[in-house]
C-alpha cells in the first residue's frame, strides 16, 4: 500500500516538474525585440509552468536557427516565401507591425524638424548627397540652419529584417536604388558604416555628429534620438507614431495575402508612415505537440492580453480578423 502510494506521489511530482520545466526558446529579429521581451517576462510571471526565452540576434540568425532546429520559434521581418517555408518544413504567420524610422544626429537640429523626401533619402544612401547643407536638403528645409557637415551613413552590418524593410522601401521610391542595390536582408551598400542590430545602429548615430541611420521606432525613442519626418506616397510630410504606422496597415488586404505576407512600405493614404513593416514568427512543422500547444496559447495571449503592451511600446497589434486567419490557418490545431 505504502509502495503504491509512493509510486503515485512520485508520478504526480514528476508530472509537476515536467510542467514546471517547459522551456520554449526563440531567437531572431531585433525589430520586435522590445515587445517580445516584455511579453515573455509578463507571460512567464503569470504562467510559471512555462518559461519563454527570446534572443535578439537578427532575422538572418533567427531563420538559420529555426531551420537547424536549435530553437522552438524564430522572429523575422524578412518573410519566407511559401516555397521556402515548405522546403524547410516551417510555418509562418505575422505577429505585429511597426515603423522603421530615419534617425539623425545634426547639431542644432531638433527632432522632427528635418524633412526628407524620397529622392533625397535615396540619394543620401546612394552616396550622391554627402553634406547636410546640400542644395537638395536645403530646398526641403529652408527654415533650418543646416551645417556644412559631412553626412555619415549608418546601416546594419548583419543580416537584418529591418534592412529588408528599409531597402524594400528604397527600391520602391528610387529606380536607381532598385537597379544598383535592390532589396534584401543584406545588400551591397554603396556607402556607410555598419552597426550590429538595431542597438548598434542607434549607438553609432548617437556618437557620430552628422550621421543618419534607420531603426525600429522604439529603439529611437529609448535612445532619445532625433527622427526625420518623411514625405509619403501622397506627398504629405508625416511624423512617426503609432497612428501613422496604423494608417499604413489600415487598408491591408490580409485575406488575399499569399501566406499572410504583407508589404506595408510606400502604402497609400495621407496619414500613412512610408516605412512600416510586418514582423513574423516561424515555427517548425515537426515541433512536439505539447510545445506547439504551449506556443499557441502564448501567441494568442500576445494577440489579446499582450496587445496593450505592444501599443505602449509603439507597435501596432494585429486586428482581430487577422488573428482569426492565423488561428484558422498556421496555428490550426
Amino acid at each position: 500500500m505504502l509502495k503504491n502510494l509512493f509510486i503515485m506521489l512520485f508520478s504526480v511530482a514528476a508530472v509537476s516538474v515536467s510542467h514546471a520545466e517547459m522551456n520554449l526558446n526563440g531567437a531572431g529579429a531585433s525589430f520586435p525585440a522590445p515587445v517580445y521581451q516584455a511579453w515573455t517576462f509578463d507571460y512567464s510571471a503569470k504562467n510559471p509552468e512555462v518559461k519563454i526565452n527570446y534572443q535578439s540576434l537578427g532575422s538572418g540568425a533567427g531563420i538559420n536557427q529555426i531551420k537547424a532546429g536549435t530553437v522552438d520559434f524564430a522572429g523575422t521581418d524578412n518573410p519566407l516565401s511559401l516555397q521556402e517555408q515548405n522546403e524547410a518544413a516551417l510555418i509562418q504567420f505575422p505577429m505585429l507591425t511597426g515603423g522603421v524610422v530615419v534617425i539623425v544626429n545634426i547639431p542644432g537640429i531638433a527632432s522632427g524638424a528635418l524633412k526628407l523626401d524620397q529622392q533625397t533619402l535615396a540619394d543620401i544612401y546612394l552616396g550622391k548627397i554627402t553634406r547636410w547643407n546640400d542644395d537638395a536638403v536645403k530646398a526641403l528645409n529652408p527654415d533650418l540652419n543646416l551645417p556644412d557637415l559631412k553626412i555619415t551613413v549608418v546601416r546594419r552590418s548583419d543580416s537584418s529584417g529591418t534592412t529588408f524593410i528599409f531597402t524594400d522601401y528604397l527600391s520602391k521610391i528610387s529606380s536607381e536604388w532598385k537597379e544598383k542595390v535592390g532589396a534584401g536582408p543584406s545588400v551591397k551598400w554603396p556607402v556607410g558604416l555598419g552597426g550590429q542590430k538595431n542597438p548598434g545602429v542607434c549607438n553609432n548615430v548617437a556618437k557620430i555628429k552628422g550621421s543618419i541611420g534607420y531603426t525600429e521606432y522604439t529603439y529611437a525613442v529609448e535612445s532619445n534620438l532625433n527622427c526625420a519626418i518623411l514625405k509619403n506616397r501622397e506627398g504629405v510630410f508625416v511624423s512617426p507614431s503609432v497612428e501613422t504606422f496604423s494608417a499604413s496597415a489600415s487598408n491591408a488586404d490580409w485575406q488575399n495575402a499569399p501566406g499572410l505576407c504583407m508589404a506595408l512600405t510606400d502604402t497609400p493614404g495621407e496619414k500613412s508612415w512610408p516605412i512600416t513593416g510586418v514582423t513574423y514568427i516561424l515555427i517548425r512543422k515537426d515541433l512536439a505537440a505539447d510545445k506547439k500547444a504551449a506556443l499557441t496559447r502564448y501567441f494568442n495571449w500576445c494577440f489579446t492580453e499582450g496587445a496593450p503592451k505592444a501599443t505602449q511600446l509603439n507597435y501596432v497589434p494585429l486586428p482581430e480578423n487577422v488573428v482569426g486567419l492565423i488561428n484558422a490557418g498556421p496555428l490550426k490545431k
